[in-house]
């Protein structure tokens, strides 16, 4: 989450309020239904929080290919929200 915070930070200013924001509210949001979750043990906060995981893979692809994010900088960023749906997803078979 830090990094990604740190990432968003620089985009151009124009692109702060607007796919930096969705990016940051995604991340807010996956964070948040994940918490939920641990409290509740319910499966749609589980289902929920894939979703917001989706989201956020979308709008990273989106930042590459507006050029506000390297190619490099995008495979750091894939990596870790993969090994995060990879984690997400073996929660979802056990509860």
């Amino acid at each position: 989450m830090v990094w990604l915070f740190a990432h968003t930070a620089r985009f151009p200013k124009h692109e702060r309020f607007r796919l930096a924001k969705r990016i940051d509210d995604a991340l807010f949001d996956f964070h948040a239904c994940l918490v939920r979750a641990a409290q509740t043990q319910t499966q749609e906060k589980l289902s929920e929080a894939d979703n917001h995981l989706n989201l956020l893979r979308a709008y990273l692809r989106i930042g590459v290919e507006l050029g506000y994010t390297t190619p490099k900088q995008y495979q750091y960023a894939s990596e870790h929200t993969s090994e995060l749906g990879k984690l997400l997803g073996g929660w979802m078979k056990k509860a």
